[in-house]
């Protein structure tokens, strides 16, 4: 039996957490860990805020000039850590198919979808990412306890992340991603662009794990590299 402390002792030294835990039904299409094992339990492991960074900013993937150096990154943290555990770990930019990460996040009810489309998270807020999932044939009850958390958004009233955007990409209620990448594409400079969206930047919940400027660019500078192709 795996124990969680197991987990997180492994998840230490890379700077990752268990963001959420759920238990696998059929309809979750987990795949198995082996040919006629299947999986019972998921733990979604991510950063909170930029736990990750000083570890993955010193990495060999960071320094070599490869293509996806936070994927490949991901992919070696994963593999040993999956092996260490006896378990398989499962990656949202792996296929077609993907899997579907999002679905879990919800699954899990340690976060619920934001005002913003992405889904904040009951500590970290709008402050965290999904880098694998470690699924495990251990029964639901071996692992973490689900929470049950309440979108603060359903409660806040006076809705900053709805106005801070400077080109108003999420007032048509969905997320405008023509105008948020031609604006990032244009002003390198912006404080979105060095310091992560204003959008995100502008929600209360778990605002003390706002990323670092190295952190939010790097991921910034990604996303739009990746929609100007």
């Amino acid at each position: 039996m795996t124990e969680q402390t197991d987990v997180h002792a492994l998840l230490r030294p890379w700077g990752l957490l268990v963001l959420g835990s759920l238990p696998v039904s059929s309809e979750d299409q987990v795949p198995e860990i082996a040919p006629g094992c299947p999986a019972r339990q998921l733990l979604l492991v991510g950063n909170g805020g930029s736990s990750f960074w000083p570890v993955f900013s010193r990495s060999q993937e960071y320094h070599d000039g490869r293509p996806n150096p936070l994927d490949r990154w991901s992919k070696r943290a994963g593999d040993e850590i999956a092996l260490s555990l006896g378990s398989c770990a499962v990656y949202p930019f792996e296929g077609p198919p993907f899997q579907p990460f999002l679905r879990w996040a919800g699954k899990s009810r340690e976060a619920r979808q934001s005002r913003l489309s992405m889904f904040i998270h009951e500590r970290f807020g709008l402050w965290h990412a999904y880098r694998f999932a470690l699924a495990f044939s251990e029964s639901p009850n071996d692992l973490v306890a689900e929470t049950g958390f309440t979108s603060p958004c359903l409660e806040c009233e006076q809705k900053p992340c709805l106005d801070a955007c400077p080109v108003e990409a999420f007032s048509g209620g969905e997320y405008c991603v023509d105008s948020c990448i031609n604006y990032l594409g244009s002003d390198p400079d912006s404080p979105c662009r060095k310091l992560g969206c204003a959008s995100r930047r502008a929600c209360p919940q778990g605002a003390e794990f706002t990323y670092l400027p190295q952190h939010a660019s790097f991921h910034m500078d990604a996303f739009v590299e990746t929609q100007l192709r």
